[in-house]
């Protein structure tokens, strides 16, 4: 069993990666019309359909707490601080745009924002892993204070995102 805790954290790395990276995608879409998305014009149409004005400040913020937020989780740096990016920004997507549309995200609900949310939260509070640049730094933070933290600033933020379109 302690062979197990004391191994590279292959699979910790891959989700930490993939998730990340995901988003690096997703935050390239929305600035670049890349990888088959809209870039930065079609995002700011997105954006202004959803209510959040100014809908090109809001498409922006969005592409690039994505990018950041993305590329900072799929290197494990500041790990509390990309997963409380990420999950704000899920938290605003599952309250705009798939908000009254139930759980299921083949009806353009909030399951797939909320899993991605639950992943960026889990990384929060158990850390990046042994192959990151949290750990390689002597960065890395962990525990379920870091967690916790973690989603009140995800919750902040997403409300301070909400509070801002609604007076802009």
């Amino acid at each position: 069993m302690s062979s197990d805790r004391a191994g590279l954290g292959l699979v910790h790395a891959a989700v930490r990666l993939i998730l990340g990276l995901l988003f690096v995608g997703h935050g390239l879409r929305k600035l670049r019309p890349v990888l088959g998305g809209p870039g930065l014009d079609g995002a700011e149409a997105q954006m202004e359909g959803l209510g959040l004005r100014p809908a090109r400040a809001n498409a922006a913020a969005a592409a690039t707490t994505q990018l950041v937020g993305g590329g900072m989780l799929a290197a494990g740096l500041l790990t509390p601080v990309a997963s409380t990016a990420i999950a704000a920004n899920m938290i605003v997507a599952m309250r705009t745009a798939q908000a009254g549309k139930g759980p299921w995200a083949i009806d353009g609900g909030w399951e797939y924002p909320l899993v991605l949310t639950a992943a960026a939260l889990a990384l929060a509070e158990h850390g990046p892993g042994p192959l990151s640049l949290d750990r390689l730094l002597g960065t890395e933070r962990t525990g379920t204070v870091t967690g916790l933290a973690s989603l009140g600033a995800a919750l902040a933020g997403s409300e301070a995102v909400l509070a801002a379109a609604r007076n802009g």
